[in-house]
């Protein structure tokens, strides 16, 4: 094995080590992580650790999370947060669990728009997490829930991961967007489908309750007292619209070219502050000691969640200076085994680079090969294609190193450590399940 690929196991070592053995914060153990990723560049330390720090601080994620931890702490302090749960409680609060199935539901349609793990952890989550915690979930479940959901952010298509898999010279000559669009929808709601397995043995499991009857407020009662607190959502509408055929076609007819460089990620929790300044505008401070109150309240969140995203993205630019994708795909071109064998292998090797870094990212460096790997082996082009966007799914849910892990878990304030062994166990593994399945005829698509 080559020297990034050691350089991954002490990387998940020292974490584990840090935050699971030895019960230090996980932003601590992150940063240590990273220290230890950047050792093995031997006198080259310093560029090393500096190539990883300049893309951390370019990478637009690590503003969206905060700006979304941000936006829920304003909602909660505001009293907008009650009034919104008041609102969805009466529509599914006599449902056991509803909470969960309608952040599931929301997280599989706007999979394809968000195209991003990330994105969608910190959109859904934003709103369903602090539901979820009022209506009897655990915060801890409601976070897993929301980051085991993230992936389906690159496995529901048309996601940009899709296009990038169609783009590669292994699988352009071969497949079309026609010819992959439903197979990769239908391996997405196979993924669909099992979460809300998920959440149905969830609530079972955990003895999650309907919200009592007496808690809850008519519709009509709860629409008329709270209804403008649901505006604040226009934020996560508008950007979402502007991804759609139409929208495109509006921004380029307003701002040219320019429309193509708009980011998901970046304009929802933006535009979601500012409308939730404008709805409850009434609400806030009117002088600089009340605003400093404001704001010092909640910057410890800050503490932990920042330098745990930071750190995160710092250490997977490293890792990949030091070339963990090209000693993966190598092990990936060595594969020769029976079909399953070479499909779990592929989806292993998948979710392991998948961790450290995003989905797409995954598949714009080793989806072709991935491809070439799998279709080698005798199996159909558009199975294999839609068994590495599930495999590349895990990304959301892969510890230690997935962003919607540190988004949901800030949003949801508990430890993301508490998260990590129920993700593997409820998430990762049966997703690479699905997708050994998908790849090798057994689930149809």
């Amino acid at each position: 094995m080559g020297v990034a690929v050691w350089a991954l196991i002490a990387y998940i070592a020292i974490i584990v080590i840090w935050n699971g053995v030895l019960k230090r914060n996980i932003g601590e153990a992150m940063l240590i992580g990273f220290a230890g990723v950047c050792l093995f560049g031997g006198t080259g330390f310093f560029e090393l650790a500096w190539a990883g720090i300049a893309d951390a601080l370019a990478e637009e994620v690590v503003f969206a999370a905060l700006a979304f931890v941000f936006m829920g702490y304003l909602l909660t302090r505001l009293g907008l947060i009650q009034q919104q749960v008041t609102v969805l409680n009466s529509i599914f609060g006599r449902l056991r669990g509803g909470a969960g199935y309608v952040s599931t539901s929301a997280a599989a349609l706007l999979g394809g728009p968000a195209g991003s793990g990330s994105g969608i952890a910190a959109s859904v989550g934003s709103v369903t997490i602090p539901w979820m915690t009022r209506s009897n979930w655990r915060p801890d479940l409601a976070a897993s829930l929301v980051a085991g959901n993230a992936g389906l952010g690159i496995s529901i298509p048309p996601s940009s991961s899709m296009f990038l898999l169609l783009g590669s010279a292994a699988v352009a000559p071969v497949l079309t967007a026609d010819q992959l669009f439903v197979p990769a929808l239908v391996g997405g709601l196979w993924t669909v489908a099992y979460r809300f397995l998920v959440v149905f043995l969830w609530v079972r499991r955990h003895k999650i309750a309907a919200t009592d009857a007496s808690d809850l407020v008519p519709l009509r009662v709860a629409l008329r007292e709270g209804w403008t607190s649901l505006l604040v959502y226009a934020g996560i509408l508008v950007p979402v619209l502007m991804t759609l055929d139409f929208g495109v076609a509006l921004m380029e007819s307003r701002v040219g070219e320019a429309a193509g460089d708009v980011s998901i990620v970046v304009w929802i929790p933006v535009l979601t502050v500012l409308a939730t300044f404008a709805v409850a505008w009434k609400r806030l401070p009117r002088t600089a000691r009340g605003w400093s109150e404001l704001l010092g309240d909640m910057a410890p969140r800050y503490a932990v969640i920042g330098a745990t995203l930071f750190f995160a993205f710092a250490a997977a630019a490293s890792l990949g200076e030091l070339g963990l994708v090209d000693q993966l795909t190598a092990i990936m071109n060595g594969l020769d085994a029976p079909a399953f064998v070479i499909a779990t292998l592929v989806g292993l090797l998948l979710v392991v680079i998948a961790a450290p870094l995003t989905g797409t990212a995954t598949i714009a460096a080793v989806g072709g090969v991935a491809f070439s790997a799998l279709t080698a082996a005798g199996m159909a082009p558009a199975a294999a294609a839609t068994a590495i966007m599930i495999f590349a799914s895990t990304e959301g849910a892969s510890p230690p190193g997935a962003a919607p892990i540190y988004i949901a878990s800030g949003i949801a304030q508990v430890d993301p450590a508490r998260t990590f062994g129920r993700l593997i166990l409820w998430f990762v593994i049966p997703t690479l399940v699905i997708g050994v399945l998908v790849a090798t005829g057994v689930l149809p698509i």
